[in-house]
């Protein structure tokens, strides 16, 4: 089911790649999405003062209360990984939210949007095992005993391939069925009142969504850190 209307994807037609802006729509509105973050980065970066703004305030505390939460759960050692995992939550809660704009479509009502933000914190979660125990993070894959290995092995990587298909889906399926409820809505209704509750829905989906691939995240980057049992 396509979008009724969607403003980029018009905009390429203008110029002449309307056949990509069909084929690709989730690329572009990830391109959208890098630079919205962008540009407020850069804006937000020139605006820090010693003296901060109501708004500096604001987004230092909501900033310093992820870390902190993050921390609680994986150790004061896990706090070099924030940036990373901050960016991850803030660029789905950025994606998730901008479907909810007239002519707009969410990167992540695409498998591919998700499945490579999945891809990106698994993959890392081995990375950070393997800074952290070397050759002996194979141990996390083995069991507590070696003649379990045949059983414990399969189990383990079998579990890890579920971390990528569940990341991926449940994030994918909560946006694409938010999406096909509104085009339903907007088919029958039109572009006025009767999609604002689901709209309003969409702002608790949208922050939901961000947070559970949040803390998911944070407990696979945990679980990598610990020694193995």
């Amino acid at each position: 089911m396509e979008h009724p209307y969607l403003f980029f994807v018009k905009l390429f037609e203008a110029i002449g790649l309307g056949h990509f802006a069909h084929a690709y729509p989730h690329v572009i509105y990830s391109w959208v999405v890098m630079i919205i973050l962008i540009a407020l980065s850069a804006l937000a970066a020139k605006s820090v003062t010693l003296i901060p703004s109501k708004a500096q305030n604001v987004f230092e505390l909501l900033i310093s209360g992820m870390e902190e939460f993050m921390i609680e759960i994986a150790g004061e050692e896990s706090r070099w990984l924030f940036p990373l995992i901050a960016t991850v939550f803030i660029y789905i809660f950025v994606s998730n939210m901008i479907g909810l704009v007239p002519g707009f479509m969410p990167p992540t009502a695409s498998l591919n949007t998700t499945l490579s933000c999945a891809l990106v914190v698994v993959i890392f979660t081995h990375v950070i095992g393997i800074k952290y125990h070397g050759a002996a993070y194979i141990k996390h894959f083995m069991g507590p005993v070696w003649w379990m290995i045949p059983i414990i092995f399969p189990i383990e990587v079998i579990g890890h391939v579920a971390r990528i298909l569940s990341l991926t889906f449940r994030l994918f399926g909560n946006m694409m069925g938010h999406e096909l409820v509104l085009m339903i809505l907007f088919g029958l209704a039109g572009a006025f009142f009767a999609p604002l509750p689901i709209m309003a829905l969409g702002i608790f989906v949208a922050l939901v969504q961000a947070f559970v691939f949040f803390l998911l995240s944070i407990m696979y980057f945990a679980g990598a850190m610990e020694h193995a049992h």
